[in-house]
């Protein structure tokens, strides 16, 4: 169980600029920068995050949490009279859509576009169809994804709201979104960031990730930072949410806590890879073969500590439905699997039709389960078989053999990654920077969706809550949030959060799970104004700064 307790309290904080909105201090380290071009505090211009147009108000609040951990909350810009609430329309196929019968999207082709807007006129509403374009990426030409339709331009949610009622009522269908989210370069902010900054050199405490006190469960950040005695956290990798596509709180994707692999990689998608208990960060691309052994018979495993079937973002085995590569938020299916469990599961396993192998903390099996799911024995495991894996596993696994059970990372370069028990990876994606350099890979890690350039736009090209992590030069380890989804803080899209990184110094990035799971907590407190409308998400997995053990 990856589950710390520590004594102590956290570092007292005492008073910071009321602007900030951070947990009050008793010394801080406070310094306010501000960014404009004209003013009495002046920096260089060239250290302005690239957001929006050039010359707005920028303000840094720094504050140090514990020797070595540094907490910066940056604020840029101010609301934009030029941005309004408006209603998005849903744009069926039509008679004019290369696919007539493909499901309504937010983007489609121009010519239905403008068939639903003049349809929309008919009926008495002020809508307009529009091109969509996006930034072209290191593996993505980018250019015109689609055209979308809006109705009206307005002050408030609440008046977007009710015309939306009335798109309703007239037989169509809609959304309420807020212009600041689209993502144009003039756009006047504003914009809300958190940045916590370790330095090996003066660290003292622990960077750590923790899945709770079990793989199948959700937990907040804010809950999981209290029970660890932990002065600052943010959430990590992405994780299941629905139960249909597995159990809710597995990370989709690698999760190394301890240097144990207890949740296998998307193939070849990159992971936060964190040394020594943050000594150093990596960012690195992760591939892995698992495999069960005995009297000379190998089995290969198709996952760990996960529904077996239920591949979330996809990237797994051959057989896999409808692929074998990376499709972020995507469920691939497959009925023939191998699946091996650990303590760190839950307190039972998956059950279902199939054969289950429980093993002793020797390995050797106690018993086959002819229907799979129930609980494991003190220090124990298991193996679970489903489709035509059934017969094998049943044949291997006799009472009393002692079935091995191995599992091998590697790297990009296909060398093999050894984590020691001071290794966490945390599952991540896209890419942002490498070497210093913008290097955004959102085709590469499933971020394209064949067919679908609706599912880009909300989730790459607009802006929403985002949590990134990436090392500097000088060796330090810089884990940002950035609020979204209101009018006080727009949000990033994935080429901004690229853009970002690189201004605030890191020569290596990665995006972790955003949107309503973007949380950072700072001396017990969430500081940062998280999405969802029902405040803090449970989440799969969190990175903490612990203090230095006594």
């Amino acid at each position: 169980m990856k589950k710390r307790r520590l004594g102590g309290a956290a570092v007292a904080l005492g008073v910071v600029l009321a602007v900030t909105g951070l947990p009050a201090q008793a010394s801080a380290d406070v310094r306010t920068t501000d960014t404009r071009a004209t003013g009495t505090r002046t920096t260089d211009a060239r250290a302005a995050l690239p957001l929006g147009a050039a010359g707005l108000a920028e303000t840094r609040t720094t504050q140090t949490l514990q020797p070595g951990l540094t907490l910066t909350r940056i604020v840029r810009g101010t609301v934009d009279p030029a941005h309004h609430w408006t209603v998005e329309a849903t744009i069926p196929g039509g008679d004019t859509s290369p696919d007539p019968d493909a499901p309504p999207t937010t983007l489609k082709d121009k010519e239905s576009a403008e068939e639903l807007a003049a349809d929309l006129r008919g009926d008495g509403f002020d809508a307009r169809a529009e091109q969509v374009t996006t930034p072209s990426t290191a593996d993505y030409a980018g250019g015109t994804l689609g055209w979308r339709v809006r109705i009206g331009s307005f002050a408030s949610q609440s008046a977007a709201a009710t015309e939306r009622i009335r798109v309703i009522n007239a037989g169509h269908s809609g959304s309420v979104t807020y212009t600041g989210w689209d993502g144009e370069v003039t756009d006047r902010g504003p914009w809300r960031l958190d940045v916590l900054t370790i330095d090996p050199r003066t660290f003292r405490g622990t960077l750590d990730a923790t899945h709770g006190p079990d793989i199948e469960n959700r937990e907040t950040v804010s809950a999981l930072a209290t029970d660890a005695g932990a002065v600052a956290a943010v959430n990590a990798g992405f994780f299941v949410l629905d139960p249909r596509s597995g159990a809710p709180g597995d990370p989709a994707g690698v999760g190394v806590y301890d240097g144990r692999l207890l949740s296998e990689p998307v193939e070849g998608r990159p992971g936060l890879v964190v040394h020594d208990g943050g000594r150093s960060a990596q960012v690195t691309r992760l591939t892995w073969e698992g495999r069960v052994t005995a009297r000379g018979t190998t089995l290969t495993l198709n996952g760990v500590n996960r529904v077996p079937g239920l591949i979330r973002n996809c990237g797994g085995s051959e057989d896999d439905s409808p692929t074998s590569l990376p499709l972020h938020d995507v469920t691939c299916t497959n009925p023939d699997q191998l699946v091996a469990f650990t303590q760190e599961y839950g307190a039972s396993t998956p059950q279902g039709e199939g054969a289950e192998a429980v093993l002793d903390s020797r390995g050797r099996v106690l018993e086959l389960r002819s229907v799979r799911g129930g609980p494991l024995p003190s220090g124990g495991s298991s193996i679970q078989a489903t489709g035509r894996h059934v017969a094998a596993l049943t044949a291997l696994a006799r009472p009393g053999e002692r079935l091995r059970v191995e599992t091998t990372l590697r790297d990009d370069r296909g060398r093999r990654v050894t984590p020691s028990p001071g290794t966490d990876i945390v599952n991540a994606g896209p890419e942002l920077v490498r070497d210093g350099r913008l290097h955004v890979t959102p085709a590469t890690d499933g971020m394209v969706h064949p067919d679908d350039p609706s599912w880009y736009y909300g989730w790459v090209h607009k802006r929403n809550p985002r949590t990134l992590a990436g090392t500097d030069a000088a060796g330090r380890t810089v884990l940002v949030t950035a609020d979204g989804r209101s009018t006080d803080a727009l949000g990033l899209s994935i080429t901004e959060s690229a853009k970002v990184a690189r201004a605030l110094g890191l020569r290596d990035a990665v995006n972790l799970d955003g949107g309503g799971s973007t949380t950072m907590v700072a001396n017990g407190q969430v500081i940062n104004d998280p999405s969802d409308a029902a405040g803090e998400r449970p989440v799969g997995d969190a990175l903490l700064l612990l203090p230095r053990r006594n």
